[in-house]
């Protein structure tokens, strides 16, 4: 479990890094910096198009100058200028001069942070830095059965001015929303300090063990405590045995499908010629590798990577082909989990894709090895190109699940998590809420101004929502000029307060057309029918409509 959290943590390091650079590749922005030209929206599409397309439901971007003032900051438009003496891991930035990861938290939460140094003529010029959150390696863990809730310290909850969650145990701040509201009552009654230890426990049928998260500077700042159901761990000891059993013995009959001529011929005649003519008749990649270096590869091999000319060009510069290997969720990175590709393709069969970055280039492949001999640590591996596959796979997923105008979700993204986020309400018992909402007199902007004028009235506003909603809430459009709002960990008190700010927002942005929206809120009842739950919140919209629009509802 450690092992895992760790994981997740470095993989979202390095794809928070990943963003930060190539923020800091932009000529532009240092030139923008020194004439303090820094506008508002200047990364509204580009945090947009994250949120749309990535797990990044809720990044926070900043830019500061050399003094570290802030010149820019994506979450709010009044900039700061306090930065010198709080923000340690800023100076060790320029001290360094190379980009640096921290974990600290701040004024309103505890984040993940990736910060790259600008120069202009070898002079720092300032810093462009890249906020993240624990809440999508939180959601990760689950899939794993891994409940989890992080856990800040008191000296640092202390600091908070306004915290992001809103949710404490005692002095301690919780800084993922999906924390369970049980969980947090079991912390409360048991003590959270009694959790800030490394070791684990066994506790009302629950394997309990914490990972320190630490700042710069190694100081430990907060806590992922973490959950699992004792007895699905036995279970899952007992499956994987017999799934590893069953997996070796299939990759056993898959290598000697595809490669026992090769097999044959290398250990009764050790005729190397006449063994490379076997696997150079593949249309796949087929190499020959230890854990960490390529012993031999196909010509296919070359047919992808053309820079190259021979094995040892190649390895002039990657000593593995895992080196090009893109660290992306739901694909194989060169270590996973503690273990090298290899162990993990043989442990894991069944999770064997991988997607290979090259020049401009990505591929992605179906990935199957083998071990060649006991007393030779050499392996067999047999690339088989997905990539159309693949990419037909990911434009269908998410042309199904947007909606083709305002680029939100779709209603039949809502119909599914609907039914997701109610079915967690009731298993971990936390409050949930709907908000069903639309535009005050729709039909006359059509009218008047013409559907043109309308669609750019609903994606003005649609943007405009999505740029003021917490990483937990789930924004869709459900019908003409028509959305939805599912907001977990939320009371209809608390729905009532959220519907109310965007009301005041839609109602003071005035781009395009001024308009007004009206909003019904309802809360969740554990075990409701999900079409009676819209119902209820449908009837609480069609009072606001019919006592005056531009007001907020809760039934």
């Amino acid at each position: 479990m450690q092992k895992k959290v760790a994981s997740l943590i470095l993989e979202k390091q390095r794809s928070t890094m990943a963003i930060a650079l190539s923020i800091a590749q932009n000529e532009a922005l240092v030139k923008n910096i020194l004439d303090n030209n820094i506008s508002q929206d200047y990364y509204k599409e580009l945090i947009l198009n994250i949120k749309q397309n990535t797990h990044y439901n809720n990044l926070w971007i900043q830019v500061l100058d050399k003094d570290l003032n802030s010149v820019y900051r994506s979450w709010t438009g009044a900039r700061d200028s306090g930065h010198k003496e709080a923000r340690k891991d800023l100076h060790e930035v320029l001290k360094a001069k190379k980009p640096l990861n921290s974990i600290s938290s701040g004024l309103y939460t505890l984040s993940l942070k990736a910060m790259v140094p600008l120069y202009k003529n070898n002079e720092a010029v300032g810093i462009v830095e890249v906020i993240s959150h624990f809440n999508s390696i939180s959601k990760e863990l689950q899939n794993f059965g891994i409940n989890s809730v992080v856990v800040l310290k008191k000296e640092q909850s202390d600091e908070l001015l306004e915290p992001f969650t809103n949710m404490f145990v005692g002095d301690h701040y919780i800084a993922n929303f999906n924390a369970s509201e049980v969980l947090l009552q079991y912390l409360k009654k048991n003590g959270v300090q009694n959790y800030f230890t490394q070791g684990y426990k066994l506790h009302e049928n629950h394997l309990i063990t914490t990972y320190k998260l630490q700042d710069i500077k190694d100081k430990t700042i907060a806590y992922f405590i973490m959950f699992k159901d004792v007895q699905s761990v036995s279970h899952s000891n007992i499956n994987f045995f017999m799934f590893k059993v069953f997996a070796i013995s299939v990759l056993a009959l898959l290598f000697a499908a595809t490669v026992i001529m090769g097999v044959i011929s290398f250990k009764n005649r050790r005729d190397k010629k006449h063994y490379k003519n076997i696997i150079d008749s593949s249309s796949n990649i087929v190499v020959v590798t230890t854990r960490e270096v390529l012993i031999q590869v196909n010509r296919a091999f070359f047919k992808y990577f053309k820079e190259y000319k021979t094995l040892e060009e190649f390895q002039e510069k990657h000593a593995s082909i895992a080196d090009l290997f893109a660290a992306e969720q739901g694909y194989i990175y060169k270590s996973v989990d503690g273990l090298s590709w290899i162990d993990y393709l043989i442990q894991n069969p069944n999770e064997n894709k991988v997607k290979i970055v090259y020049g401009e280039r990505e591929y992605y492949f179906r990935v199957s090895v083998s071990l060649m001999c006991n007393d030779v640590e050499r392996y067999s591996v047999i690339f088989s190109d997905i990539t159309k596959e693949e990419l037909y796979k990911k434009e269908l997923e998410q042309t199904n699940i947007t909606d083709a105008l305002t680029k939100i979700k779709n209603r039949y993204y809502y119909n599914i998590q609907i039914k997701r986020e109610c079915a967690n309400a009731n298993r971990y018992f936390y409050p949930l809420s709907l908000v069903i909402f639309d535009v005050d007199y729709f039909k006359k902007v059509n009218d008047v101004y013409g559907h043109d004028v309308g669609d750019r009235v609903l994606v003005e506003y649609a943007t405009l929502i999505s740029e003021h909603l917490r990483e937990s809430d789930v924004f869709c459009r459900i019908g003409g000029e028509e959305f939805a709002l599912i907001l977990p960990h939320t009371t209809k008190a608390g729905a009532y307060k959220i519907a109310d700010k965007l009301r005041i927002i839609v109602q003071e942005h005035k781009e395009v057309l001024p308009i007004t929206m009206s909003f019904g809120v309802v809360e969740y009842k554990k075990g409701e029918d999900l079409d009676f739950l819209f119902k209820r919140a449908d009837e609480a919209l069609y009072e606001a409509k019919h006592s005056g629009r531009n007001r907020v509802v809760v039934r």
